[in-house]
């Protein structure tokens, strides 16, 4: 007779526990406080900015310590360890296993604790501060041809601190290994506050330790007696792979690998110790490379030509599956076309001191390939389109995990690894286990060391679909572990892994991992649960069965997140892309503050808990999400930077709108917002209206009352508009005389460059009729909107596109393209519209109808001769227009007009319409100007054109370098009509 048995219920997820469970918080907050010379943060919105990490878990943590020293780590520490609270370590928060995250009190190092102490080029070592960013060293050891040689995809924004605790590898790993290959010293601090420097240790060393005792001599002692315990198991049980960085580094403990304690430290994930200080191993860094795409039939055939690309000798060696890039394909991801035909891919780069002989080495490569059976399409790729596909692998996998259409896909297995000659044959068996499950994944990876990445379409929201998410981490376990290989190649163990570590290990080494950790951290102090005695992969899901967030109305209907705001804010997926500060425009304020309210992530994870509930309870009328997104310059870039394309400044207004419902908006917000309805009142009189503005007293008086930044001045208006001059000279509705069949454009006239720069527009219009087009510009247009939204008015902004598509339904019926010179109004065609209106057939026709007037020029008028322009240029791109229309345009034109012209990586301007104006926001704005803009304009000679489309970023340039900057439309204008381009 069958016996049944109770199905066990599911562990608890992050929602079903407590979010105040240490019950002497307020004690230890106190003091933190009195102890600690940094930031102590305990607030709600705080803590729910660090509940998360780049994983699959959320909990809620105690609170938070930003350490200005090693004095006040250790002052924390000490607090903590009084009211017995755990600690945790944080690096950038973009651990994929769910190893920065915890109940625990988290110590934040990346805003002060971020220096270069030594840069050793002699000796080739750095020490280094554990909030140290990857690339900040890489930068300064590159100019004397050093690196440090791990370099995983998040190395723009990932900290040497948290490389240290996760043992990261990345692309590079064949030339220079794992980070624990890359270690020397660790200076570190214990739960019980002993401050030590441990490295590698010679016999006689290691017994003078043992005979001084203390408590680094007990700790020596317990090393080297799990040493010789479990020497021979270790031996014989860690996989011999090049990518095994599942389990403590008790390898490093044997005669063979010198007693190396800091290198046993690495990996440990901050169970163990608190890292103050690193010294680093640099290694020489080819300066010329030579990058090599493959393209095979599938993955698991370009997996099974990794050993014979191995004898090639590549610095790098990577993977990726066809489906990925079906995904970026679905999203419209720029540059695909560089990858050679195939559906599973190889990046083979090779690095020399001289420039030839990687180029004849890729070359012999890709001549040998030729001969072998299933033999590649290979190309060898320029600089330029080395980085562009470099760009793709760094954050294609991501990206691709969101792409329209596709089911939402999560780590949770996305790191096993076994010997690269093994790598085609295992790669065919997890796929087969993925068939038998039914999921969808796309392999990608370090495949020159046998490191698979994965993203799956687990359900982690049902019952049904997390015990199935179970029961395959269990069986790919055995899968990886009948290879040889290990759990974990890079991302660690954390959450997602360490319960299976006892297959790959057995009990007895497992044992010997729990002595290790309590040789360093006997009363388990150090984030707890990880890797020993760990939460099983089910707990703690930042999903789970029970995560029922709010549903509320929006205005936006969010179309690509199936119409909910909940799944919008869900898109973040914590890889931390929006923490650079290096390249790109996101996220600015994050840029200048360093602080994670003010990165796309912070806001993104507040907006999650808003609707959740637990930790963040003031709904809409929160204002710590209030305050998180108020320096969010709505600059757009997240949606193209952020590999899953959050949409933060869609989100900032769809919040204010609902927290104004029920809160008054202030007068700057009134007069910024409906912005388009003064300056209309202003133009009847301006010189009556620039003089209000610039006279002492009435200037004193506006600034005061709208909280104006004392160093801005006020635009003056133009002493017409281009509407007032055109209605006075040409009558209504003007259509300039064309050639016969010209085609038809309606010319935008925006707000901004109506009421400030009419010359701009006219510019535009005479530029459009040389190039043979029909030029119509109604003489009464209604503003698109665009200030709105910075302040939550959307009732307003839709008021005023349901206007605009009444106004223009013929024109957009007929398809006649409207040509719009400011970037930020585009944006609103293009972007805003669609969202509130993605029903409506005219406002998707308007939105594909809308450009810029290089997008135009470049598109619908090839045969335009444009005007010679033999002068240098310095360009830079309104945030919107790099975010949705790019700046490839604006680029081609320059570059046939003849002009030596630099597009700068410059960011964002920081003005960001009224953002720059408002006096509480100055300092934000100038910085964040200040990061590459300012300094570039200020560094171009007098002849140089400064060019940009963008009203905001002119005016910025005007006031805080004293130049005048361009509209392309002004420059084509000026070179067409021969006249001598004067300074700007």
């Amino acid at each position: 007779m069958n016996t049944l048995h109770p199905i066990e219920p599911l562990p608890p997820s992050s929602h079903a526990k407590p979010v105040d469970s240490f019950l002497q918080a307020s004690e230890l907050e106190r003091e933190l406080k009195r102890t600690v010379r940094g930031e102590v943060r305990f607030d709600r919105g705080s803590r729910a900015l660090y509940a998360s990490d780049a994983s699959n878990y959320r909990q809620i943590p105690i609170g938070l310590v930003v350490p200005r020293d090693p004095h006040d780590v250790a002052a924390a520490v000490a607090a903590c360890r009084k009211f017995h609270a755990p600690v945790l370590a944080r690096g950038a928060g973009t651990s994929l296993a769910g190893q920065s995250c915890n109940v625990a009190v988290i110590l934040d190092f990346t805003k002060y604790m971020n220096q270069i102490l030594e840069l050793n080029v002699e000796q080739k070592y750095a020490r280094v501060q554990p909030g140290v960013v990857l690339d900040t060293l890489r930068d300064r050891a590159e100019a004397h041809q050093l690196t440090f040689a791990p370099d995983p995809s998040t190395h723009n924004r990932c900290t040497i601190g948290g490389m240290i605790g996760n043992n990261s590898c990345g692309t590079h790993s064949l030339l220079g290994g794992k980070t624990v290959d890359n270690v020397e010293e660790l200076q570190i601090l214990l739960y019980d506050g002993t401050e030590i420097t441990v490295g590698a240790t010679s016999d006689g060393e290691l017994d003078r330790i043992v005979r001084e005792g203390g408590r680094r001599g007990e700790m020596y002692t317990a090393l080297r007696t799990i040493r010789d315990r479990y020497a021979a198991l270790i031996r014989a049980r860690f996989p011999r792979i090049p990518r095994r960085v599942s389990g403590y580094n008790l390898d490093e403990l044997l005669p063979e690998s010198g007693f190396h304690v800091a290198r046993a430290l690495v990996g440990t994930e901050g169970t163990c110790v608190t890292v103050l200080e690193a010294k680093l191993k640099l290694i020489h860094s080819p300066p010329h490379r030579a990058l090599v795409g493959l393209g095979y039939q599938d993955a698991f055939l370009a997996a099974d030509h990794v050993t014979e690309i191995l004898n090639f000798h590549p610095i790098g060696l990577e993977g990726l599956e066809g489906s990925m890039v079906d995904g970026l394909e679905r999203k419209g991801a720029p540059n695909l076309e560089l990858l050679p035909e195939g559906r599973g891919y190889l990046l083979v780069e090779f690095g020399s001191d001289d420039p030839d002989p990687c180029q004849q080495t890729a070359r012999r490569l890709m001549e040998r390939l030729k001969r072998v059976p299933g033999a590649p399409t290979a190309r060898l790729y320029t600089k330029p389109e080395a980085r562009a596909v470099w760009q793709i692998r760094e954050a294609g996998p991501r990206a691709s995990a969101f792409a329209p259409g596709a089911a939402p896909q999560w780590d949770g297995w996305d790191d096993s690894a076994v010997a690269p000659e093994k790598l085609g044959p295992y790669l065919r068996d997890l796929r087969a286990l993925l068939d038998e499950f039914n999921y969808q994944g796309a392999f990608y990876g370090h495949f020159g060391h046998g490191c698979v990445h994965l993203r799956v379409s687990f359900d982690l929201e049902s019952e049904q679909g997390i015990r199935k998410y179970s029961e395959f981490v269990d069986r790919a376990a055995d899968l990886v572990i009948s290879y040889g290989g290990s759990l974990s190649g890079e991302h660690g163990d954390g959450q997602s892994r360490a319960a299976l570590l006892p297959k790959m290990f057995g009990p007895e080494l497992m044992k010997a991992f729990g002595e290790f950790k309590s040789a360093w951290d006997p009363t388990n102090g150090m984030n707890p649960h990880k890797v020993v005695d760990p939460y099983l992969p089910t707990e703690n899901l930042r999903l789970g069965t029970d995560y029922k967030p709010l549903e509320p109305a929006t205005h936006f209907k969010f179309p690509e997140d199936h119409g909910s705001f909940a799944k919008a804010a869900q898109r973040c997926i914590g890889v931390g892309a929006c923490r650079k500060n290096d390249t790109g425009s996101m996220c600015p304020s994050y840029m200048v503050t360093l602080e994670e309210e003010h990165s796309t992530r912070g806001r993104a994870h507040m907006l999650f808990e808003l609707l959740q509930g637990e930790i963040v309870r003031g709904g809409w009328q929160d204002e710590q999400v209030k305050k998180a997104l108020d320096l969010c310059l709505a600059c757009k870039a997240c949606k193209s930077e952020c590999p899953a394309n959050v949409d933060m400044a869609t989100y900032k207004a769809e919040f204010l709108s609902h927290y104004y419902e029920t809160n008054r908006r202030p007068l700057f917000a009134q007069a910024f917002g409906k912005i388009d309805k003064w300056l209309r009142l202003a133009s009847h009189a301006p010189r009556v209206a620039n003089f209000l503005g610039h006279a002492p007293g009435s200037s004193h008086i506006l600034r005061a009352a709208l909280h104006l930044a004392p160093q801005r001045k006020i635009p003056s208006l133009a002493p017409a508009s281009f509407l007032q001059s055109m209605r006075g000279k040409e009558g209504e509705n003007h259509r300039r005389p064309a050639p016969e069949g010209a085609r038809e454009v309606i010319l935008w006239v925006d707000t901004f460059n109506n009421y400030f720069h009419p010359e701009t527009v006219q510019a535009a219009r005479d530029v459009l009729t040389r190039a043979s087009f029909s030029v119509t510009i109604p003489s009464r247009q209604p503003c698109c909107g665009r200030p709105l939204y910075d302040f939550g008015m959307l009732d307003e902004a839709k008021q005023y596109l349901e206007q605009i598509l009444e106004l223009f339904a013929q024109a957009i019926d007929r398809g006649t393209p409207m040509v719009v010179l400011e970037p930020s109004c585009a944006s609103v065609f293009r972007d805003e519209l669609q969202n509130l209106f993605p029903d409506r057939p005219r406002a998707t026709q308007l939105r594909s109808q809308t450009f810029l007037l290089s997008e135009f020029l470049e598109r619908h008028a090839p045969s335009y001769e444009l005007p010679r322009l033999a002068r240098k240029v310095l360009l830079h791109g309104h945030c919107h227009q790099k975010a949705l229309m790019k700046m490839t345009h604006a680029e081609s034109l320059l570059r046939k007009m003849g002009a030596e012209f630099e597009s700068i990586d410059s960011g964002c301007c920081g003005m960001a319409g009224p953002f720059g104006f408002e006096r509480e926001k100055y300092a934000i704005a100038q910085a964040a100007g200040e990061r590459v803009l300012l300094p570039a304009v200020r560094q171009t000679s007098q002849d140089t054109l400064i060019v940009s489309d963008g009203f905001s970023c002119r005016e910025q340039i005007l006031q805080s370098a004293g130049r005048r900057a361009l509209h392309l439309a002004e420059v084509i204008h000026l070179a067409a009509n021969s006249s001598p381009l004067r300074s700007a």
